[in-house]
């Protein structure tokens, strides 16, 4: 026996142990369980069954009390368990498995404080116990991270690699306001030397070469008059010198390295750029054309890709890129409204950047609308400052910038009528759709929610915390559906999944209670059994027909003279599924317990 001080609201985790390489010591976690929260459903229509269904999930919320881990060093041969003072780590949210050096000299851990405002690496020495931080990230707003399944991070813009069994660590950050690379020595924690640097983003490390210390990355923003989300591909040295650039073509790419690195395939488009492969050789760029996609096919029979176009934001200097899809008869002589599909996420940004993109929308347009997809400030893969427009501001959702450039693209042209504008979207974008019409009924018209997470009390506790801070507080109630739903102003229609697991259904109830003791009109879907971004065919023509009664003011067709979905869509999702990729939803997000993973349909 190596431990007596395990009880049952404070037991070690089997699954955690780890041995030290020499197996002198062993590391091992203590759990204090927080609070059990369930979200409890009724499925009304269970398909194998005439009685409805109840279950409950076990889904965390903002300002829910978590469970807390300690790591705790036991000392194998004298059976002594010291636990670590916990100065670095007092109030986690996570606290990644422990990673023991090769020579057992230390473990290290990494630390996410509850809030999401302080990040550390943590160094335990195994013969003192001594804790230490070997990195420690402390942004005044929130640091961009996205938790995995178990203890595993994908870091956004943070990510860690251990050089030298951690005599050296490579880091990412946006300490300077950009997302770059940053060289630690291990030993005293201190930064050696920026990596990387300048008004542009790394994007991911795709590999490192300790022997030759060089770093193969992607970054964007990189080269003047491009789209800034653009993915180029680099490599540099752990000095910051040498930096060399294997993508130039104007389009986002995706590179394919033979394994002695000595050639690699460029696959690259754009949404208005079929793709084109290459194959060049490392040593001097040199280029063999291997595919070039021809669309034009498909204009001769008069189809157009999506335009993209940007406009500045609301400091003036920003630009804010979007895509605009016209319908195949498109008439400039006529006045045409508009409809924006919205998903304003700071975990990500969503405009499409690759050949095919945008495509989807082209079946709503041709309805007799021009959609459009946009990214605002608040959303991510720019600067910091343009992401922190998101902190404790969700009900901003980029708002200001989206209005701005749909001002810019109608005074451009006057086919594109700004008196008349929809908004549709999932999830978070359900709650900006809605919030729209609450915020800025100026400007907005109509709009489909489906699935919002309309009060991010409700909501899951990572996303919501990360984005809108810890302790709850006003900000809370400044950005909800549910609170501000009595400025309801316009045309809204809500879509709740009775089997939502990713947003508590009751999110959506609660601000359909909200609108009806407001007084306010508005139509309503409730689908059974339905999951997150409920409805499927059904409730895409649904959206259809009321953007064409609202926007256009036609009253749609009797659909219940026979005609069937799969006439009006060529098949696809029923209803109850959780709907589809061709609908362009939006992401979507497991309810697991502290740490769900990131899914995308």
């Amino acid at each position: 026996m190596l431990s007596f001080d395990g009880s049952e609201g404070d037991a070690y985790q089997l699954m955690s142990i780890r041995w030290s390489p020499d197996s002198k010591h062993l590391v091992a976690y203590r759990r204090r369980p927080g609070y059990n929260r369930l979200v409890h459903y009724v499925l009304s229509s269970p398909a194998d069954q005439l009685q409805p269904k109840d279950t409950s999930i076990f889904y965390r919320k903002p300002g829910d009390v978590l469970d807390v881990t300690t790591p705790v060093l036991i000392d194998v041969e004298p059976r002594a368990a010291r636990p670590i003072d916990n100065a670095l780590f007092p109030n986690p949210y996570q606290i990644s498995q422990a990673a023991w050096h090769k020579d057992s000299r230390g473990f290290t851990f990494e630390y996410n404080q509850r809030g999401h405002q302080v990040y550390r690496v943590i160094e335990v020495d195994a013969a003192t116990g001594a804790a230490r931080a070997v990195v420690s990230d402390e942004p005044k707003t929130f640091f961009s991270y996205r938790p995995l399944n178990g203890n595993q991070t994908d870091h956004g813009s943070y990510w860690r690699y251990d050089v030298d069994d951690g005599k050296e660590v490579l880091w990412m950050s946006e300490r300077d306001g950009w997302a770059h690379l940053y060289l630690y020595d291990g030993a005293t924690g201190k930064v050696k030397n920026q990596i990387t640097k300048g008004p542009w983003v790394v994007r991911a490390v795709d590999s490192v070469d300790v022997a030759h210390r060089q770093i193969y990355f992607r970054a964007s923003g990189t080269i003047a008059g491009q789209d800034p989300y653009f993915v180029h591909y680099y490599r540099i040295n752990f000095d910051g010198t040498g930096l060399v650039r294997y993508t130039e073509a104007n389009g986002t790419h995706t590179l394919y390295w033979s394994p002695d690195h000595a050639y690699y395939v460029d696959t690259y488009s754009r949404v208005d750029l079929p793709t084109v492969v290459e194959l060049r050789r490392t040593s001097d760029r040199r280029l063999t054309p291997i595919e070039k996609g021809d669309m034009s096919a498909q204009v001769a029979a008069g189809w157009r890709p999506p335009e993209v176009f940007s406009a500045k934001g609301r400091d003036g200097a920003t630009d804010i890129w979007g895509i605009v899809v016209k319908p195949l008869a498109f008439d400039p002589s006529r006045k045409y409204p508009v409809i924006e599909q919205i998903y304003a996420g700071p975990q990500g940004s969503f405009v499409p950047k690759t050949w095919g993109g945008g495509q989807s929308l082209q079946a709503l347009a041709e309805l007799g609308f021009v959609v459009v997809q946009i990214d605002g400030m608040g959303t991510n893969n720019r600067s910091k400052a343009f992401h922190d427009v998101a902190w404790k501001n969700l009900g901003d959702a980029g708002f200001p910038d989206r209005i701005l450039w749909h001002k810019a693209y109608a005074a451009r042209n006057p086919w594109y009528d700004v008196t008349r504008v929809g908004l549709y979207g999932t999830s978070a974008g359900g709650q900006n759709a809605m919030g729209g019409l609450l915020f800025h009924p100026d400007f907005y018209k109509a709009a489909y929610a489906n699935s919002g997470c309309h009060d991010n009390r409700m909501d899951k506790i990572w996303w919501n915390e990360q984005w809108m801070g810890w302790p709850l507080g006003p900000q809370y109630e400044a950005s909800s559906n549910v609170v501000n739903a009595s400025k309801l102003q316009g045309s809204l229609m809500l879509v709740i999944g009775e089997f939502d697991t990713n947003v508590d259904p009751s999110s959506g109830y609660q601000v359909a209670d909200a609108l009806i003791r407001a007084g306010k009109y508005f139509d309503l879907l409730v689908v059974p059994n339905g999951g997150h971004g409920a409805g499927g065919a059904y409730a895409v023509r649904k959206r259809n027909d009321f953007f064409v009664e609202h926007l256009l003011g036609v009253a749609p067709p009797n659909w219940n003279a026979g005609v069937t979905d799969e006439a009006i869509n060529g098949g696809g999702a029923t209803p109850g599924d959780q709907g589809g990729q061709g609908d362009q939803l939006g992401p979507s997000f497991y309810d697991g317990p502290n740490d769900p993973p990131y899914v995308w349909w």
